[in-house]
């Protein structure tokens, strides 16, 4: 009996996963289509999805999430995204520094991507490595990185060049 029960509900879990797949896929579409008959999220797209540890997800959520990107400055980025350390001071005393506030989706889309490209960016894994050997915490050391890379994404665009021009960290 409970083999039967448990036959019928991989059935079904495998039933959901393809009407879960297709489902994705025609929502991929849909994000293509929209980014190919825009000019500017094409260009966009093309020059994002240069970066080494940058894909369809990171890139889309970038564009949707972060219009102003190539217009402002690294460090209003930085704000806007929630990547910027935050004091909590309070007369002399200093307290510490924390990352909060800005856009959640585009944080949490960076850190993402982060943690695929400190292993394939040789780059952003060298700062990410000097970073933790002065002795920062692995995932202070990630959000410093993404931070780093909204800011080179911010001059690819400003400057309509792709990766490897802005390679040099």
């Amino acid at each position: 009996m409970d083999r039967m029960l448990d036959a019928d509900l991989k059935m079904e879990l495998l039933k959901l996963h393809a009407r879960i797949s297709e489902s994705k896929e025609i929502v991929e579409k849909k994000i293509k289509k929209i980014i190919d008959s825009n000019e500017e999220f094409s260009s966009r797209y093309k020059l994002l999805t240069s970066v080494p540890g940058i894909g369809f997800v990171t890139a889309v959520t970038i564009i949707a999430e972060c219009e102003e990107l190539g217009e402002t400055g690294r460090g209003q980025l930085a704000k806007l995204a929630g990547l910027a350390p935050l004091a909590n001071d309070s007369g002399k005393m200093q307290g510490r520094r924390h990352i909060r506030g800005g856009r959640k989706n585009l944080r949490n889309a960076l850190y993402m991507a982060m943690l695929a490209t400190v292993k394939y960016n040789p780059k952003i894994k060298a700062f990410y490595e000097r970073l933790k050997s002065k002795g920062k915490p692995p995932k202070v050391a990630m959000v410093a990185c993404a931070r780093k890379m909204l800011g080179l994404l911010n001059a690819m665009i400003k400057h309509k060049k792709g990766w490897n021009e802005f390679a040099d960290c």
